[in-house]
């Protein structure tokens, strides 16, 4: 594993790298440190190490997001604090991202009418660019920093490795799976660097909508192929804005309908993908839904999705019509029925304890303001804190481990996506009942006999993809 790791970092990424940590490990060192004539900060280790991931750069940072994403995973303090993980960089001088664009497309102005020099968006490993190609169609580029997978390949390399020997030195951990763990991330985030990835699960996805005449309500931005390679992603730039912005809740005022059906539209496709698709979108927070201009609801950002076994995803059925019908015992049983344990769960208490959990849920406010404008009219805006859907998520999975439970990672990946719809419909439809709204779609069917994916059910083991 140390050669194999070695050999995939090649020869001036572990160096470098190392560096690169001594002067972040130090840097957080300093930043912690108490001096004199400065009260020291309070110190947290969870503070401390999101502070250095963010410093050790793009690897560290996905890391944390991983962290953050997996409440059934890690102590709900690192999940906590890594919500405020920050995957925004300073972007790069146009002339880097230009080299790259035509180190794999060719010149720019053999494909591209024009490309905005000014970047829509900079992350850790990609920085994102608007255009338009020759023929006319308005354009994202997504385009790979250089240098970026031989840094990640080194990062990766180190983590698996460095778990494999705490495995080694204290057996105890291997029952914690941890180098399994590292080894699953090591390959998702490098499959991350392979943008033709995400290019075809945005094409599988509009397929999806495509199957099942749902392109008239809803899209995913088309992929030009011909411009897309592993380090450079051309797709369709979608005209519209974030489901919860300011001018969405505007029109929502004045259209209460509108709202009523744009985010059931949301909803039931999101909810019939989990149902048909191999994966389903596993990070549809407000920035990757869109309000399109044209009526319909756009999906953006396939970079997070999960795989859901057939046993799994039977006990998330039975979940829903527990779930809808207020059946706290049968929660408890679907629950049971999902997660491993070593112990006989008390059924009962259990249900007590969801139904304390569900009552917390029901009296969470969203925070909403409302202020008058210049000519009269009136603006809204809407706050949905990251940290809030991640606390009623953490209080479910510290419920159920505390009966003797731990639940698989993508349920907690569904579970995050079903509480970011709760607050979507109390913000965009308050009055709607969607438990007797023939309108809305539910999780609570039957599966079919081929299974969740279309293929025979064998209970195998989920797959997340982190990207």
């Amino acid at each position: 594993d140390i050669i194999q790791a070695a050999v995939d970092a090649g020869p001036r990424a572990g160096p470098a790298r190392t560096f690169q940590a001594y002067l972040a490990f130090t840097d957080t060192f300093r930043e912690f440190l108490p001096r004199p004539g400065r009260s020291p900060e309070d110190f947290s280790l969870p503070k401390v190490l999101r502070t250095l991931f963010e410093k050790l750069g793009a690897t560290y940072i996905k890391l944390g997001q991983f962290i953050a994403s997996s409440p059934t995973l890690f102590p709900k303090e690192y999940v906590l604090e890594f919500q405020k993980c920050l995957d925004k960089t300073d972007p790069l001088e146009w002339s880097v991202i230009k080299r790259v664009i035509e180190q794999e497309l060719g010149p720019i102005t053999k494909s591209f009418a024009f490309v905005d020099p000014k970047p829509l968006a900079s992350a850790s490993i990609a920085q994102v660019h608007t255009a338009k190609l020759k023929t006319g169609e308005d354009v994202v580029i997504k385009v790979q920093k250089p240098g970026i997978d031989a840094s990640l390949k080194a990062d990766l390399g180190f983590i698996y490795v460095a778990s494999r020997v705490l495995e080694f030195l204290q057996p105890d951990w291997e029952r914690t799976s941890l180098s399994g763990i590292a080894g699953d991330i090591r390959s998702s985030m490098l499959e991350e660097l392979d943008f033709e990835k995400e290019a075809r699960n945005t094409e599988e996805f509009r397929r999806f909508l495509a199957q099942n005449q749902l392109l008239n309500v809803a899209t995913a931005p088309k992929v030009f192929r011909e411009f897309t390679t592993k380090k450079v992603f051309t797709m369709e730039r979608l005209e519209g804005i974030s489901m919860l912005d300011e001018d969405t809740i505007g029109k929502v005022t004045k259209d209460p309908e509108m709202g009523q059906q744009a985010i059931i539209t949301a909803l039931n496709v999101w909810t019939t993908s989990v149902m048909k698709m191999p994966f389903f979108h596993a990070d549809v927070h407000g920035g990757n839904l869109l309000l399109l201009n044209d009526g319909r609801v756009g999906f953006i950002d396939f970079g997070i999705v999960g795989r859901v076994s057939d046993k799994t995803f039977q006990a998330v059925n039975e979940l829903s019509t527990a779930l809808s019908l207020a059946d706290y015992r049968g929660m408890a049983q679907a629950l049971c029925n999902m997660g491993a344990t070593d112990e006989t769960v008390d059924i009962d208490k259990f249900a007590r304890d969801i139904e304390g959990v569900m009552n917390r849920m029901a009296n969470v406010q969203t925070d909403i303001s409302v202020a008058q404008l210049n000519d009269g009219s009136m603006a809204g805006q809407v706050s949905l804190d990251e940290n809030e859907i991640t606390s009623l998520l953490l209080e479910m999975v510290d419920v159920t481990e505390d009966n003797g439970l731990k639940l698989p990672r993508e349920f907690g990946l569904l579970v995050k996506q079903s509480l970011y719809f709760d607050r979507y419909l109390k913000i965009l439809a308050p009055e709607l009942d969607v438990v007797n709204d023939s309108r809305v779609n539910g999780l609570g069917v039957e599966m079919s006999t081929k299974g969740v994916n279309g293929e025979a059910s064998d209970n195998s083991s989920v797959v997340i993809d982190v990207q």
